[in-house]
């Protein structure tokens, strides 16, 4: 059973406003260009150039006089502000890719309904203050029609009252946190599990697994880390315990020393942590080096991919839960797909779980503007698969019902094996 949180209702459209200018003046380094092209690390095999260059080229901002909320005779133009800066940028990166992928698809295929789906992005660098200042320009400046692929609990608190004062949806958050999934916002279409449902998978695994009953959580000091840890609780609240012993550390830093102390006082068997996959990985890395050796678990928003790398050899054992299928098993069509596209668009590019995630965003997005028809408009595309009827995205089913905002229920678990490869396991007991 899904847990709701209630959300507090944000009114009066012209104190926002006004509140969103202010923060644009003193966020205005955010405010750049949209289609900002940043390089990154993560851009392995130019994939990440190549499908910008391509985006830039279609020119997909320019004034068009007949464009209306987005929507122009040719095209549908979707906004994304995520992280492509920073620590926690290969999740912002890894989420644009898969979603240009799909649209890649779509558009080399004549489209949708005729029209070609374009992307404008801007970079929040994971920082709250930016993601405000980053979806009022992309809705006022770009006009884009919806918002896709978001990076991020405390960014998407700090932007989904912007696009709901604006009545724009926003689409396939990268982020499990309950109040995205509360019947009192109608903009938001959520493809993944929840956070609650990954910590109660965990906390299931641990006792049913191994027996585990001591128990303790490292969290990121903001909505996100404290929506995990939430979760944890309620899970184990239900199993008569708590946790054990509690870390903390601060979002966008690799200071998790004082947690590791923290940890060590309730001397726990597992260790459950919520959080990016730097300071993750270098608490684990930490933890290893100083004999502490419980097990660890972490959700899916770590960013699968780069914390294996960051771990190396430290990383075997840690487990990590997943909600979208295992990015090499073709046996999943959309699977297939998506690893036929980085075959065709990015030879030589790593599948990863982000980048699967995004390329399924962009799906559900084709899948949405296909069932609207060449008529499209913000309310059929928030409301059209709303009847509570399986909607198959190639092996990936999704459902959303009348009050019922998220489309999978479906939480995964995989481990990092002695090769620094994950591998998809059933229980704990398997490793």
């Amino acid at each position: 059973m899904r847990v709701r949180r209630p959300v507090i209702a944000f009114s009066g459209l012209a104190a926002l406003r006004a509140a969103i200018a202010i923060v644009c003046l003193l966020a205005f380094l955010s405010c750049s260009n949209s289609h900002e092209a940043t390089s990154s690390p993560t851009d392995s095999g130019g994939i990440v150039q190549q499908l910008v260059a391509d985006e830039l080229a279609s020119n997909p901002v320019s004034t068009d006089a007949n464009q209306r909320n987005g929507v122009s005779d040719g095209r549908i133009l979707f906004g994304q502000s995520a992280a492509f800066t920073g620590p926690a940028s290969e999740l912002g990166v890894g989420m644009r890719t898969g979603i240009l992928l799909a649209f890649k698809e779509a558009n080399e295929a004549g489209g949708v309904h005729g029209r070609m789906l374009e992307l404008a992005f801007r970079d929040d660098a994971y920082e709250p203050e930016a993601a405000i200042a980053n979806t009022s320009a992309l809705i006022q400046e770009d006009m884009v029609f919806a918002l896709v692929g978001a990076v991020g609990t405390p960014t998407s608190r700090s932007a989904v009252p912007v696009a709901a004062a604006e009545g724009v949806p926003y689409v396939a958050p990268f982020t499990g946190a309950e109040f995205l999934r509360s019947p009192s916002y109608g903009h938001i279409l959520n493809v993944r599990a929840s956070y609650y449902q990954e910590t109660a998978e965990m906390v299931n695994r641990l006792l049913t697994d191994l027996g585990i009953t001591r128990i303790a959580v490292m969290y990121q000091d903001d909505s996100f880390g404290r929506a995990g840890y939430q979760g944890v609780r309620i899970a184990l609240s239900d199993l008569g315990m708590e946790p054990v012993a509690i870390g903390i550390y601060p979002r966008n830093t690799k200071a998790i020393k004082t947690a590791l102390l923290d940890l060590r006082q309730g001397e726990p068997e597992a260790v459950i942590m919520i959080g990016a996959y730097e300071p993750v990985a270098h608490l684990v890395s930490w933890a290893r080096h100083t004999g502490f050796n419980p097990e660890f678990m972490t959700v899916s928003f770590v960013g699968s991919n780069a914390l294996a790398r960051e771990l190396g050899e430290q990383g075997k054992g840690v487990y990590v839960t997943q909600v979208v299928p295992f990015p090499m098993d073709s046996s999943v069509p959309i699977v297939a797909d998506y690893l036929n596209a980085l075959r065709l668009h990015a030879p030589g590019d790593e599948p990863g779980f982000v980048s699967l995630e995004g390329y399924i965003a962009g799906r559900f997005v084709i899948e949405v503007v296909e069932g609207c028809g060449s008529d499209i408009t913000r309310s059929c595309f928030l409301n059209n698969l709303r009847n509570d009827q399986i909607i198959d995205l190639g092996g990936f089913p999704l459902r959303f019902g009348e009050n019922d905002s998220q489309g999978s229920n479906e939480v995964f678990l995989t481990v990092i094996g002695e090769d620094g490869e994950y591998h998809p396991i059933e229980t704990m007991v398997e490793r």
